[in-house]
């Protein structure tokens, strides 16, 4: 059990490092991107699903070990025999989906428990960053749609319900 508790606090700091370092890399590069704010979002967006994406990994390799080849804790239900059999329980339990194929038994039961845990704070945590993203560059999206509206602009665009669904914000 020792074993297991002392893996699950290492496990907390490793993903909570690379999601820190993801979000911390893309923050100072973000606006050095030669695109569109739209894209610099989408960038975001994909960095934060990159950290998770190895935070579930980190995860998926702590149970090859722990549960695997040490033989701490075990899974009943469908038979986990490989690494990829691992990396399916840490997807499941890091969402907090559970599909029920695998149930965790003895010490396995607190390393999910934690991973679930851990997984729903750096969603929250990346899906912050994500906002705080969204809220620096989608007006400046507006900005660059209204400079090519008023450079083309046409006399429908006058019509009642042609507004903009969000207005540009007003310039300097």
């Amino acid at each position: 059990m020792l074993v297991i508790l002392v893996a699950s606090v290492v496990l907390v700091m490793i993903t909570i490092l690379v999601l820190y370092e993801t979000l911390r890399l893309t923050s100072e590069h973000l606006a050095e991107l030669p695109v569109p704010p739209r894209w610099r979002i989408i960038a975001v967006v994909l960095a934060a699903f990159a950290g998770h994406t190895v935070a579930v990994w980190v995860y998926a390799g702590a149970y090859w070990l722990l549960v695997l080849r040490l033989g701490l804790g075990a899974f009943s239900g469908v038979p986990i025999e490989t690494f990829e059999d691992c990396l399916f329980v840490s997807v499941v339990a890091y969402s907090s989906l559970g599909y029920g194929d695998h149930a965790p038994v003895g010490h396995a039961r607190l390393l999910t428990g934690v991973e679930a845990l851990n997984g729903l704070l750096l969603i929250g945590w990346s899906a912050s960053f994500t906002y705080l993203a969204m809220e620096r560059y989608w007006p400046l999206h507006g900005k660059a749609h209204a400079h090519r509206a008023a450079r083309s602009r046409h006399p429908a665009d006058d019509e009642p319900g042609r507004e903009r669904l969000v207005p540009p914000t007003a310039g300097p």
